[in-house]
């Protein structure tokens, strides 16, 4: 079984790779392949910040790497926070503080439709290899549920009927944003 490390030291995006991949490949966090790194991700895009962390972890451990950069785009909000949905309320990653600012900069918008959009990449030395995953919904007015992280609490999913912090794992890897982008990508892997 091919063993791939994942350039991300945050905890929920690890577990929901190594539900989705882990039949298919050896998955180990950054932490236990003894990198311990903060990745500066200076790329506009999804998909160019997905291969900066994906190179620059492996020019570290020279073993294939699979990184994902995702996060939230709201349609009234021009697509914010979009590349910036980690650090949306300021420089330090809080999931309370971005969920806050989210509502707050929503508060007198009627349109809430929005989209997670997931592009992970793979990198091994000799080939890189990206796939972008979505999935459509809307922003609710208040939290719903204790599941997931970042915005799930206030993500509703249109295919779920329900947010993603109601959602469990298994409801949300059938239809979450990184769950497609990690199929695509295996397909073409």
């Amino acid at each position: 079984m091919q063993r791939l490390i994942v350039a991300s030291a945050n905890k929920g995006k690890l577990r929901e790779i190594k539900e989705l991949l882990s039949d298919k490949y050896d998955i180990i966090s950054m932490s236990d392949a003894g990198i311990n790194v903060d990745i500066d991700e200076t790329g506009s895009t999804f998909e160019e910040n997905a291969l900066i962390k994906a190179k620059a972890v492996y020019e570290l451990c020279g073993c294939p790497v699979i990184s994902d950069d995702s996060g939230l785009m709201v349609y009234a909000l021009n697509g914010e926070p979009g590349v910036y949905s980690a650090r949306y309320a300021g420089e330090e990653h809080d999931d309370e503080k971005n969920n806050l600012k989210l509502l707050k900069n929503l508060s007198d918008t009627a349109d809430r439709r929005a989209k997670f959009v997931s592009v992970v990449a793979f990198y091994d030395g000799k080939r890189e290899v990206t796939a972008e995953g979505t999935v459509e919904g809307e922003i609710l007015r208040e939290k719903h549920g204790d599941n997931g992280f970042g915005y799930d609490p206030l993500f509703y999913s249109f295919e779920l009927k329900k947010s993603f912090g109601e959602a469990s794992a298994e409801e949300k890897n059938t239809v979450s944003h990184r769950a497609r982008a990690l199929k695509n990508l295996t397909e073409k892997l």
